[in-house]
């Protein structure tokens, strides 16, 4: 669902919404569309935002974004732009239920600013909107994302030469994923337990409350591409098989974290990336991501 505020300014919001949503109005003036007072409208809210994840090396050198989608309305930043320099009148905004292309690859703005191209990220940032009913969408190029997964897969790459070498010896090794630290999942999913920020993340959107302590994080990975809009149909693949998750990494590249609202979306892209650091370090210590101890309290609803 879309991002709410509190109940005292649902009011102001829901005016916003029928002024921008007419499309007429948004023709004949679109840059009503990002112009507000208002510090929570999305076109305001993207730039704080991304200047925000500027300072934490997570959009360098124009790389990353974010989308925040408003009923029917979503804000995109673009293409190209530094983001701690990025203003309100650098952002896209479109209409989801003006898209003719079921795949999003041919979209139709209300409002395009003149000096940038449409973010190669906008039809991930839509899978998440319509495939999760997300109301905010955050891309990353985190070195601590981009880490995880290159772990991941030297962990695989480990484990099959181990099961060579067993083979060859005649021992067989079983690929048991203790190499290099140990646990963690495979090449393609990262796995984390026993570790208090886990309870940053929801157990998913069909469900009620937040993944627990004793709980396992498991975020899909997939591979990345050249262009990125050619991830969305991996980026989908892997919603659909981790329905719970609200995240995927892309190896060798970032993450795609996602939530009900902006709020949610952006704590739990803070918790993710504390959690990938965490887990670097945690390798260089042979500190395996899976752990085994004992419950010293019962978990209550």
């Amino acid at each position: 669902m879309a991002s709410t505020s509190s109940s005292q300014e649902a009011p102001a919001q829901d005016k916003r919404r029928r002024v921008d949503a007419d499309p007429d109005a948004a023709a004949a003036n679109p840059d009503r569309l990002i112009t507000s007072a208002d510090p929570e409208h999305p076109a305001n809210l993207i730039p704080s935002l991304c200047a925000k994840f500027w300072t934490l090396g997570w959009v360098t050198g124009t790389g990353g974004g974010c989308s925040i989608r408003d009923g029917d309305l979503v804000y995109i930043a673009p293409s190209g732009v530094q983001k701690e320099l990025m203003k309100n009148t650098d952002i896209y905004v479109l209409s989801l239920s003006a898209q003719r292309d079921p795949t999003f690859r041919q979209r139709t703005y209300l409002r395009s600013p003149p000096c940038y191209k449409p973010s190669q990220c906008t039809p991930l940032f839509l899978a998440a909107f319509t495939r999760r009913g997300a109301g905010c969408c955050i891309h990353t190029h985190s070195q601590w994302a981009v880490l995880v997964t290159l772990l991941l897969e030297q962990q695989q790459q480990q484990q099959q030469q181990q099961q060579q070498q067993g083979g060859a010896g005649g021992a067989g090794s079983g690929g048991s994923g203790s190499g290099s630290g140990g646990g963690g999942g495979g090449r393609n999913v990262f796995e984390i337990n026993n570790l208090e920020q886990i309870k940053g993340f929801g157990r998913g959107p069909s469900k009620q409350g937040n993944l627990g302590y004793h709980d396992t994080l498991r975020i899909p990975v997939i591979e990345n591409t050249p262009h990125e809009e050619d991830l969305t149909e991996y980026l989908e693949a892997a919603m659909e098989e981790f329905p719970d998750t609200y995240a995927v990494l892309v190896r060798r590249h970032g993450v795609y974290v996602w939530g009900d609202n902006v709020h949610k979306a952006k704590t739990q892209c803070e918790s993710l990336d504390y959690l990938f650091q965490l887990a670097v370090e945690m390798r260089k210590l042979g500190i395996s991501w899976i752990s085994d101890i004992p419950r010293i309290a019962p978990d209550r609803p």
